[in-house]
């Protein structure tokens, strides 16, 4: 198993930089950070971009992947995403993660660059349009498409250096997308915001989505193993960040499940995601080569 830490973009990069450095410092497999223009409890405070920070991430960081997670087409268009993200995999010289999700209608910035909101059927739709597109034109040098959500004319896509497209999916037609598409999947479990879930719920829910996703790869004849799959720690699923052995122990619970790569965040100094960001030297030391062995 893999180990990553996600990164809020809510602080100057001075500062944030820092945090990204420590993160390869300290032996981690990834580092990733939120596509958002605002979010949820964070909406007043300072918030970053994601695509700027990631290539700055990239630029000082040397050996550590480097993700969004995700970016949606509640924000973003696909020849506009696609073509920033084949320039930060070229800062990064390869390590470059492209994650998608369809896009949550409570994290705040939904209706940012629309009118009004969709239905979860029409944002299903929108986001098979939206990955099928993104991937062709991530592996074609010339796009064209014209569909119910998007079109494109000749788009140009050069130099052609393709990241992994990591798919954040929870339900069939996601895991369908996934197995046709993805290098990756992703998952934070329960996607019922409206309510706190038990760490026993929280893994019950990932065991099934597993098991969809077996069931989706079976489907197009893939092997489910060729994909990494993701799992980004909530509170929900405990408290990864009380002390090593917790951790620990939620990556051996988690690789049991089926899961490749378990993502932590950086502790805040208050708030959501609160912790001591000490926690992270004593997990790198203590319990990351013991993961790295599940």
């Amino acid at each position: 198993m893999r180990l990553g830490v996600l990164i809020l973009p809510d602080t100057s990069w001075p500062d944030n930089a820092r945090r990204w450095r420590a993160a390869e410092d300290l032996g981690f497999d990834s580092a990733w950070t939120y596509d958002h223009l605002w979010w949820r409890s964070l909406s007043d405070g300072a918030w970053f971009a994601s695509v700027p920070v990631l290539a700055a991430a990239a630029a000082v960081t040397n050996r550590i992947r480097v993700g969004s997670m995700v970016a949606s087409p509640n924000l973003r268009h696909p020849a506009v995403l696609a073509k920033d993200a084949v320039s930060v995999n070229d800062i990064a010289g390869g390590r470059f993660v492209l994650g998608v999700g369809a896009g949550s209608s409570g994290a705040g910035d939904a209706l940012a660059v629309d009118r009004e909101p969709l239905t979860a059927r029409q944002r299903a739709d929108r986001f098979d349009e939206f990955v099928a597109l993104t991937d062709q034109l991530l592996r074609e040098p010339v796009t064209s498409h014209s569909g119910r959500f998007y079109a494109v004319t000749e788009a140009r896509m050069r130099p052609s250096c393709r990241p992994p497209l990591a798919v954040a999916a929870s339900g069939p037609r996601g895991m369908a997308l996934v197995a046709r598409y993805a290098d990756a999947w992703i998952t934070m479990g329960p996607t019922d915001w409206s309510r706190d879930h038990r760490p026993d719920e929280c893994l019950a829910v990932v065991s099934a989505q597993m098991d969809m996703l077996r069931d989706a790869c079976v489907n197009v004849g893939r092997d489910v193993d060729s994909l990494d799959r993701i799992f980004v720690a909530t509170s929900w699923a405990g408290d990864p960040l009380r002390s090593a052995g917790d951790c620990l122990a939620l990556a051996e619970t988690y690789a049991k499940a089926g899961i490749t790569h378990l993502v932590v965040h950086w502790p805040r100094d208050s708030g959501v995601y609160a912790g001591d960001p000490a926690v992270l030297r004593d997990i790198a030391t203590e319990a990351l080569p013991r993961i790295h062995e599940l």
